[in-house]
Formats: C-alpha cells, sequence, structure tokens
C-alpha cells in the first residue's frame, strides 16, 4: 500500500507496524516485532518484563566522538473505530488508506501517534549509509494510558544524555516543556430493583472528540456529560429506569460516542419527543465544534422485566456526574491562549446489575493545580458515595533555560525550512519530564510530522511533512 511513498524505508516500517495489533495494553506482539528487528541485525537489545525495547547502534566512522543520541516514542496508539467498523483492533492490523498527501485508516484511528516515531527509528538502525553517533533508542508501551511503561523502564544502560522524542503533532514546533498529569477512576455500587416497561436505547454519536490535552481548549463536547444530561432530562420527562450505561474510550481522549438502555412506561411516541427536543437544542448549541452530533434511540422490546438501577442511586449518581468538573480548568498566567490546568471525564462504565465506573484524567503545568483538581474529584467522588483510586501519575516536563540541543535543533531548522520554528511547551503529556528524572542533566527536544485529529477515527498523517521531518532528522544526526 505504502511502497511508493518517500522515504521509502520509513514507510516500508510504519506500515508493518500498522499491520502489527498494538493498542494500549495489547503490545506484546508489537514488543517483539522490535526485539525481533534488533536480533535479525545483530543490534545490541533489552526487552524489560513490561514489553520496553531499548535498541542500541554503535557510532558510524567518524561520529565515535560524538555525544550519544536518544531516539524515543512509543509503540502503542489509541485503538478507536467508527460505530459501524467490523475490525477487532485487539487482532487485527490496519487498512490504510491514501488520499492526495494523507494516510488515514478506513474505520479507525491510525496510531501515526506514535507509529511513525517507531518507523523513523527503525529506518535509522536498518540503514548503512546514514551518519549518526552512538544510537540508544528507546520504545515505551502504554504511553497513552499513564505513561506506564516510562515509568517502569530502567535507564542505566544509557549513555546518553541528550534526547529526541518523536512525539509532537505539527513540523513547525518544537516542543521544549509539558504538563504533568493524574488519572483518578471513580467507583459506585448500587442497588437494583425489578421493572417492568418498553426498553429503549438511546446512542449519542457524531461528535468530534479528539485528543484531551490537545485538542481540549477547543470546548468540543463531552458524549459522557451530554449522555447524563439527557438521562436527567429523560428521567424528568418520562420517567426511566436505567439498564446499562457506556461512553469514551480512553482516559486521554474527549468522548465521542455514549449510549444508554433503560426501561420506560412510556410509548416510543414520547421518548423520541422528548430526545428530538434535546437534539435539536444540543446541535444548536454544539454547531461550531461538533457539528456532526446526532441522538438516536431504538425501542429493544415492547415488554421487558429486568433488573435496573434503584431510583435514590440513579438520582445521586446523576447529581454528581452533573456538578463534576470537565473541560479546561484554569489558564496559564504567564502563555497567553496555553492552558494551564484541565480534567476530562473520559469514561463511563455501568452494566445491569453491576457497579457504575468513571475515569477521569487531570493535567496541568503546575504540580499544586494538579493536586488540588484531583483532591476536589476525589473529594466529590467520596461524598456521593463512591469510592476511588489515583494512578498513572506523571511529572511535567520543565523548560530547561541552558538547551545546546534547542539551540543546535534551532539553527538547522532554519537552515532546512528557511523559517524560525515555534518554540513551545504544550498541555498534553510527554514522556519527558519522568526520562528526565531518571537521566542526570538530560537535555531533551519534542519533534515530529503534521498530524491532524489524532485519537480518533478522522486521524490522518501528512506524507510531504513526514518526508521534510526526516530529512531533518538526518541533519540533526550528522552534525
Amino acid at each position: 500500500m505504502l511502497e511508493h511513498l518517500q522515504p521509502k524505508a520509513v514507510f516500508s516500517y510504519f506500515e508493518e507496524i500498522c499491520n502489527i495489533p498494538h493498542g494500549s495494553y495489547n503490545t506484546s506482539k508489537i514488543s517483539d516485532y522490535l526485539v525481533d528487528f534488533a536480533k535479525q541485525r545483530n543490534l545490541w537489545y533489552t526487552q524489560d518484563e513490561v514489553g520496553n525495547v531499548i535498541i542500541v547502534k554503535e557510532a558510524t566512522a567518524g561520529f565515535e566522538d560524538k555525544e550519544p543520541v536518544i531516539i524515543q516514542g512509543h509503540m502503542d496508539m489509541v485503538a478507536v473505530k467508527e460505530d459501524d467498523c467490523t475490525k477487532d483492533m485487539l487482532t487485527e492490523g490496519l487498512d490504510l488508506v491514501v488520499d492526495g498527501d494523507f494516510i488515514s485508516a478506513k474505520g479507525t484511528s491510525l496510531g501515526g501517534d506514535d507509529g511513525i516515531a517507531v518507523a523513523y527509528a527503525l529506518a535509522i538502525l536498518d540503514s548503512d549509509e546514514i551518519a549518526h553517533p552512538r544510537l540508544e533508542v528507546v520504545i515505551t508501551i502504554d504511553e497513552e494510558v499513564g505513561m506506564d511503561g516510562a515509568m517502569a523502564i530502567d535507564l542505566s544502560c544509557l549513555k546518553g544524555h541528550t534526547l529526541l522524542n518523536i512525539d509532537s503533532e505539527k513540523e513547525t514546533e518544537l516542543t521544549v516543556a509539558c504538563a504533568g498529569g493524574v488519572n483518578v477512576a471513580g467507583q459506585w455500587q448500587v442497588n437494583h430493583v425489578e421493572t417492568e416497561g418498553a426498553k429503549y436505547k438511546v446512542m449519542l454519536t457524531g461528535l468530534s472528540g479528539g485528543h484531551s490535552g490537545v485538542e481540549i481548549h477547543k470546548g468540543r463536547a463531552n458524549a459522557n456529560k451530554l449522555m447524563i444530561e439527557l438521562l436527567y432530562l429523560l428521567e424528568r420527562e418520562v420517567d426511566i429506569s436505567l439498564c446499562s450505561l457506556h461512553g469514551g474510550t480512553a482516559d486521554n481522549v474527549i468522548p465521542f460516542h455514549a449510549e444508554a438502555e433503560f426501561l420506560c412506561k412510556k410509548d416510543f411516541a414520547q421518548v423520541e419527543g422528548v430526545l428530538r427536543a434535546m437534539e435539536e437544542v444540543l446541535r444548536s448549541e454544539w454547531e461550531k465544534t461538533d457539528p456532526g452530533l446526532q441522538i438516536s434511540v431504538t425501542e429493544l422490546e415492547k415488554s421487558a422485566k429486568e433488573k435496573t438501577m434503584e431510583t435514590t442511586d440513579f438520582f445521586r449518581l446523576l447529581s454528581f456526574f452533573l456538578e463534576a468538573p470537565n473541560g479546561v480548568q484554569e489558564m496559564s498566567k504567564e502563555l497567553e491562549g496555553v492552558v494551564e490546568t484541565s480534567l476530562n471525564f473520559g469514561t463511563i462504565s455501568y452494566e445491569q446489575e453491576g457497579c457504575v465506573k468513571a475515569g477521569f484524567l487531570i493535567r496541568s503545568s503546575v504540580d499544586n493545580a494538579k493536586h488540588a483538581l484531583a483532591s476536589k474529584i476525589r473529594k466529590m467522588i467520596k461524598e456521593s458515595q463512591g469510592s476511588c483510586t489515583k494512578s498513572g501519575e506523571y511529572p511535567g516536563w520543565s523548560y530547561r533555560v541552558d538547551s545546546p540541543l534547542r539551540e543546535k535543533m534551532v539553527r538547522i531548522y532554519k537552515e532546512h525550512f528557511d523559517r524560525e520554528p515555534a518554540i513551545i511547551s504544550i498541555h498534553a503529556g510527554l514522556e519527558c519530564g519522568i526520562l528526565a528524572e531518571k537521566i542526570p542533566n538530560l537535555d531533551a527536544v519534542s519533534m515530529g510530522p503534521d498530524m491532524y485529529d489524532i485519537h480518533t477515527t478522522e486521524e490522518r498523517l501528512s506524507i510531504s511533512s513526514t518526508q521534510r521531518v526526516w530529512e531533518y532528522l538526518l541533519k540533526i544526526l550528522a552534525q
């Protein structure tokens, strides 16, 4: 599919990666693929017990005295698919599509974040013609779900103190700092009662979704929050009893889909009428950010008798989720237009006769603000008679005033592109802060080719930008 694209080696490896299922928590095959790659080329490697892989290639002739360079990315992707896509992303590879300058995947996310970093690294490691110092390639697992791989990895085998993180999505930018984050998971035990009525299924679809760090400031609708509003309205207007509720795909993805099943004694026309009125209101409210918003309702059974959530518990949870914070909480006072603190209500699930579970991701460039917001949401969970756990906490990556790597990359960028790069701090999380705690005096910069709508089924990677960034990367290694 990609054999005609340039750089040929990069896209060849990218296609191989796309043929291997590698969503978060499903990285064993891609990890073993990297090990096999190293073995076949007699390169030194290590694979730890969680699946992180490090591959080392010694310097080419004339570069033996140069400072080693660490090339770093992650092997997992956010694996999401469209509602009607039948692909099993746990076992099947992606169906790639080339359309003009862009590569995407049919019906699913692409995983350019961060498959392109792995493809760049393998293309360099496989070449006998590219000039470079000692290369230390670090590929981590499960970055997208809490940076678990970076947290666990042992980097004592590395000699380098200069790191190129290839996990950014805009060619015109070099990232030099980022926010820290923490996941909070809530769980609520609920009682159940036997209920009779017609059984309905309501689906909220067509939202834009997106990366909860990169696009949180765009004010896009959160499907989980909107579904809670729908359920509150349905309870008030037609008296429903909840059977199940599901929304979101991961804590770091702005939810673009949610669905619920419920029993109700009202007929289909009354239920549909309430939802049509709500759809009109929501489509007007979110027309600029989520023009594809749709609400659909289906009558599953005309007469059902099932266990549903007890009414008092239903109201208790509706109250919590309606009041829980979501989205941007604070903008930076120092950097105009930059988000300081945010919370993404990423996932919710409830099955018949089960408990309710929800996941939240908090990000902030200010540690105290991150901890304060985490404490606030945990307190709210406990006050609503739930329990909670905190996990996946990672530090922010602080701006380094004296950075020889940044200065070199800016100089080469201007020579290569004939323009200045933007030097930025981002609200999304990068592994650089964690790795900086493991490598004393680490000098790091993040870069990457143009990608759009990452973490969604609209994700696409620019072919021409991949070529330009490849050439830029090689120039960095050669100096």
